[in-house]
């Protein structure tokens, strides 16, 4: 490791990270405990090898996300990167017809936001066996999200965390929304797979990611805490009204149709 390497790693000790992004110091506690965690490192298969038809796949799949750098659909995917914030939700607020955030609904808000760690935890495991590098790390081209790079580069990069995360929070909303089933869970995969547009997932880091979150939706749903905020959240989406949406749903549904 040269110098220039070492300083850029030198912040990163210590820090907690979720998904290969910094966690604010408040960071909620998730639902699972480690033990009720589902295993991604039983769950998914081990990486494509080198030189096999699937490598080559992911391969093709970051070429294309590179030539996408500057598209609405690269907009859409830097959007995505969010988790943290307030707003973060609200990526699943066009396809669940009304928004989704703390404002707006911080019951619905506080339950995907709690989940989401359960998500993430869930590909840890195999994250940390494998090790796989990021796209951006292999192919030098550039990410939607250059700030977060010397993080991502020590969070493995199989299976996404992202992609658990959002097929999660999809799965969830589905189960409150349920007439929105499929604009959620369609949703939910694209917001996926904006980390291979980003160039920081490979396409199969993306698909086992939905694996893991399936997974965890289910055992979630054994949890008494998970349960009673699920229920706090119908109760409130069936009593607020919906207040003006954010987003500009035509821009969304304009850009995920282009790619």
């Amino acid at each position: 490791m040269d110098a220039s390497q070492a300083a850029e790693r030198a912040p990163q000790v210590g820090t907690p990270t979720m998904a290969g992004v910094p966690i604010p110091a408040k960071r909620p506690t998730p639902y699972l405990a480690a033990d009720e965690l589902p295993d991604g490192l039983l769950l998914v298969p081990p990486p494509p090898k080198p030189g096999s038809a699937a490598q080559a796949r992911d391969l093709e799949g970051a070429k294309q996300a590179i030539a996408q750098r500057g598209s609405a659909r690269w907009v859409l995917a830097t959007s995505d990167a969010d988790l943290f914030t307030p707003t973060s939700t609200g990526t699943m607020s066009c396809a669940a017809g009304r928004q989704i955030d703390a404002e707006a609904t911080p019951a619905t808000y506080n339950l995907l936001f709690r989940a989401a760690i359960d998500f993430s935890n869930s590909t840890a495991s195999a994250k940390d066996h494998y090790k796989r590098p990021r796209p951006f790390m292999e192919n030098g081209g550039p990410s939607c999200t250059p700030d977060a790079e010397r993080y991502l580069r020590l969070n493995g990069s199989y299976p996404s965390g992202h992609s658990a995360i959002g097929y999660g929070w999809g799965l969830v909303l589905a189960e409150l929304i349920p007439a929105r089933t499929t604009a959620l869970v369609a949703r939910a995969r694209a917001f996926g797979d904006s980390r291979r547009v980003c160039n920081v997932h490979w396409l199969s880091d993306i698909e086992e990611g939905r694996v893991t979150a399936t997974a965890t939706f289910v055992r979630l749903q054994t949890n008494s805490a998970f349960t009673a905020d699920l229920d706090a959240a119908r109760r409130e989406l069936s009593t607020l009204p919906p207040v003006a949406m954010k987003r500009d749903c035509a821009a969304e549904i304009a850009a995920l149709a282009a790619e």
